[in-house]
């Protein structure tokens, strides 16, 4: 790991200040202007490096400009309304859609009491954009604004949120859909679905919640060493987890309902115990939240998709949760599977998915007539989230339904091919950093390798090299581990993603081509563990 003096890196002005405006395209009269390697032997955000790989991404030449305004409002859940944060209002924030190649000209207006800033979950975007604190810009001040400009060229469904403390678990969050002209399109109509867990307004804030869990929680039954369970979870421990069976299942296996909803310990606070899944190892989350949303709405009012019998529908899926994983299904059907976190798969049936937070997947259904639920189990927590397609006549199911799908073939990465276009060419790694995934719920301390994020401790890569990422989780608990400005092939073979479920227990690689020069963040996306110290730096080497 290499040290880096970010005050220095501040100080030489390779850090836009919160009231700028970018220029992103053009090396001249870039705030960035400058070596930007600030003495410290790494590519930094204002590196001319970056400006030059900004330059040879395809564009259109098209800008599309949104301004999102980031204050304090109240929203309606569909009878519960509470005051929180959002951009422009409304929940899930407005979509962004462009085309591959157009220039998103984005510019935030920060009217929260608070410094925030957006990333751009899932783009391999140019690096002064990527919207980290500390890393890559200053988080932008109240009442100033910030302009984020970059080339959209990788299409896919993706989405954007705050990268400063645990804002993200507010409602600072909207889809950004990136469409391809040249993608075949054997569906009838779209729907965006974004999945989450919600507490701020309710029963405190994020913030409040975060300084519960800092002083330290005890689960039930578990070994709060930070060891792995001695059963594994229902895990296959002969190699990388995932290439024997994905989440957490052994190849082949039927999960076993009981096990995969047993019911959280009793109690009315904010913290949970007992929550168990097989599906996620063991322990599924430490949130005890009073709503589960489907695009900002409880199970009792949910939004509804108009259709007609026979349509086929392509449904993007994306889980914008801080402490939990989604098991999902639409009642009476079955669901393709044709992309997760934007990059094409060979298609696959499956009755549900597991989500993760952070994670996309794009499926295609064929309706039948009727009114069917589309359901998100909160994964251990014995809670859902309803949304409804409507083809005909006939009345809603009740909220607490549960459709029989939601037990039958679950998606297991082992189940995933990449489509050949984007499979990664057979290549041994150049570099391979093994990041042990760190801590225990009883302080409520994440790392890796041990130690909390500092931002001055970097794994440094090179421009050119296929990198191998290997994330060992040594705790009890299962993380979402999330590697910005890149997609990487998980096992060798297995699909192109940004976002991976790394299981109790459970080793998962990583490989990409160091082809987007800067520092890049690594972190758990589940919110609570990154801010209390699971995350590090990856950074390219001058």
């Amino acid at each position: 790991m290499k040290r880096v003096d970010r005050r220095a890196f501040v100080r030489a002005g390779l850090v836009i200040s919160a009231g700028s405006v970018l220029s992103a395209c053009s090396a001249s009269g870039s705030p960035h202007a400058g070596h930007g390697s600030s003495g410290s032997g790494l590519i930094l955000p204002g590196d001319p490096r970056v400006r030059a790989v900004e330059g040879q991404r395809r564009s259109t030449g098209r800008t599309r400009a949104y301004t999102l305004t980031a204050a304090p409002t109240r929203v309606d859940l569909g009878g519960p309304k509470v005051t929180t944060w959002a951009y422009g209002g409304e929940l899930p924030g407005r979509e962004i859609r462009v085309r591959k190649g157009d220039v998103i000209e984005a510019t935030l207006v920060n009217q929260l009491p608070a410094e925030t800033t957006i990333h751009w979950h899932g783009l391999a975007l140019r690096n002064d954009m990527d919207g980290v604190p500390a890393v890559t810009q200053q988080a932008i001040r109240s009442g100033s604004t910030f302009t984020y400009r970059f080339v959209a060229d990788t299409p896919g469904t993706y989405w954007f949120h705050p990268h400063t403390g645990v804002q993200q678990d507010r409602g600072l969050y909207a889809p950004l859909i990136i469409e391809d002209p040249d993608e075949p399109a054997p569906y009838d109509a779209e729907w965006v679905v974004v999945l989450d867990d919600w507490i701020d307004g309710v029963n405190g804030t994020p913030d409040e919640l975060l300084a519960e869990l800092r002083q330290g929680m005890g689960h039930g039954g578990h070994d709060m060493g930070g060891n792995p369970p001695q059963d594994g979870g229902g895990m296959d421990h002969g190699g990388h987890g995932m290439d024997h069976g994905g989440h957490g299942m052994a190849a082949g296996a039927r999960v076993n309902p009981v096990a995969a909803r047993s019911t959280p310990m009793p109690g009315g606070g904010r913290l949970l115990m007992g929550a168990r899944s097989s599906l996620l190892g063991g322990d599924a989350g430490d949130v005890r939240y009073p709503h589960y949303l489907i695009n900002g709405r409880v199970a009792t009012a949910p939004r509804t998709l108009a259709a007609k019998p026979r349509q086929r529908v392509r449904i993007r899926l994306i889980n914008a949760s801080g402490d939990t994983a989604f098991r999902v299904a639409l009642g009476g059907h079955r669901m393709t599977v044709t992309h997760t976190d934007g990059f094409p798969v060979r298609p696959v049936e499956v009755d549900a998915l597991l989500i993760g937070m952070g994670e996309r997947y794009d499926v295609l259904v064929t309706l039948d007539d009727g009114v069917f639920p589309l359901v998100a189990l909160a994964e251990g927590k014995n809670a859902t989230g309803l949304a409804l397609v409507r083809t005909g006549a006939g009345s809603p199911p009740p909220a607490t339904i549960r459709p029989k799908e939601l037990d039958g073939k679950i998606l297991r990465y082992a189940d995933l091919t990449p489509a050949p276009s984007v499979l990664l060419p057979v290549k041994t790694a150049d570099v391979t950093h093994r990041m042990e995934l760190t801590g225990d719920m009883m302080s409520y301390s994440w790392g890796i390798n041990g130690k909390a994020f500092d931002p001055e401790r970097v794994a440094t890569i090179r421009e050119g090299q296929r990198v191998r990422v290997t994330f060992a989780n040594k705790t009890t608990m299962w993380h979402p581990m999330h590697i910005h400005g890149h997609t990487f092939q998980i096992n060798g073979t297995g699909p192109r993603k940004d976002t991976v479920n790394v299981l109790p227990g459970q080793t998962v690689t990583c490989d990409f081509d160091a082809d987007n020069p800067g520092q890049w963040m690594v972190h758990c996306h589940n919110v609570y563990h990154a801010e209390s110290g699971m995350m590090t730096v990856l950074g390219y080497l001058a």
